[in-house]
């Protein structure tokens, strides 16, 4: 087992990771007592998990098998449907456990990864409260007998990478190619809400990680379903000034949404887009924008997250309502489905009247 040897002085002083990043607040020594007197851990990433949250797992699985846990498991909730994400796992052979086959409560610990909220993008009962939070992305009350919630960070892989450096754990090529495709993921390539730390991270990673994986998870093609969501999106969409909002209908790859949202953002005169489809009984929502002055986080949050869960950073975000909320639609019901589309589309532009009147 490792020793935490003085947090070790060498990665604390002369690392670019060490240096920017303010692990001030972090008790180190706690995390480590708490993960190595456990007998099990049961690490949950958040619902229909992407890279960043697959690989934060992946490395905190690593720190917990070097300290001898006995059982670890990465569980989910949702489906994977990115072909990326579902490449970044069969590629790299990462073993998830859908949180239907598991019991979280037979487990010593639970860790959050890349999420830190009960209920709120993951499938964890709103009434727990887990041990362990790890996270980056904005959110309030977040409670656990250790929280590392750091939203100036750009991911929640760089706070993972820091873990891996305090402790002295060495990186093999698995994890390494794991970190540092959730940073390109996490950051569109180090285009998107990235910050001085996400660079250090990639220069401790990129010394071990296997390039030609990397190039080839990023190059993984779409699968049909996806083509045909954009297409849709591009086709279904109103434009009001710089604001783009368009609607998916009813589909069955969550992850389509996202995707489309950051396609659409690239239309010339497009700074801010909303994309939403239903997915099973619930709408779900991602939001993009390049306007430094519009926080898409917050306008989800105010907009959606009293009848359902939404919110995020400056400049993506995501949520999920009730289908109930806005009406009900079987397949095939067109006039249901205009009506949907008319409630959520005024909803959006009214939530944007700031910027759609310019």
């Amino acid at each position: 087992m490792s020793e935490l040897t003085g947090l070790s002085e060498r990665f604390q002083s002369t690392t670019p990771l060490a240096t920017l990043i303010d692990d001030s607040d972090i008790d180190h020594r706690r995390f480590q007592d708490l993960i190595a007197s456990t007998d099990s851990l049961a690490i949950l990433c958040h619902d229909n998990p992407d890279p960043d949250t697959i690989a934060s797992a992946l490395a905190l699985e690593a720190i917990a098998k070097e300290w001898e846990v006995p059982a670890v498991d990465i569980v989910h909730g949702g489906t994977v449907t990115h072909q990326q994400n579902r490449a970044m796992i069969n590629v790299l052979d990462i073993e998830l456990r859908s949180i239907t086959q598991v019991t979280l409560s037979d487990y010593g610990l639970v860790a959050f990864v890349d999420h830190g909220i009960p209920g709120q993008n993951n499938s964890a009962p709103e009434d727990m409260t887990p041990d362990i939070v790890i996270d980056h992305h904005p959110a309030d009350e977040i409670e656990g007998q250790f929280v590392d919630h750091r939203p100036a960070v750009g991911a929640t892989a760089t706070l993972l990478t820091r873990y891996l450096e305090v402790y002295g754990i060495e990186l093999d090529a698995r994890l390494a190619t794991a970190l540092l495709f959730g940073l390109h993921r996490e950051t569109l390539d180090f285009n998107r809400g990235t910050t001085s730390t996400e660079h250090a991270a990639a220069c401790v990673l990129h010394p071990h990680a296997d390039h030609n994986i990397i190039e080839e998870l990023t190059n993984s093609v779409f699968t049909p379903e996806t083509i045909s969501g954009i297409g849709d999106a591009i086709a279904n969409r109103e434009v009001r000034s710089s604001c783009l909002v368009s609607s998916l209908g009813r589909i069955r790859e969550r992850d389509i949404i996202p995707q489309a949202a950051d396609y659409l953002l690239q239309l010339e005169g497009v700074s801010t887009t909303i994309v939403y489809g239903i997915v099973d009984d619930n709408v779900c929502l991602s939001g993009r924008t390049s306007n430094a002055q519009l926080h898409i986080g917050d306008v989800m949050k105010e907009t959606f997250d009293q009848v359902g869960s939404a919110g995020g950073h400056h400049d993506m975000a995501g949520g999920q309502v009730p289908l109930g909320f806005v009406g009900s639609v079987d397949d095939g019901d067109d006039a249901a489905m205009d009506l949907i589309n008319q409630s959520m589309k005024a909803r959006i532009f009214n939530a944007l009247k700031g910027w759609t009147e310019t």
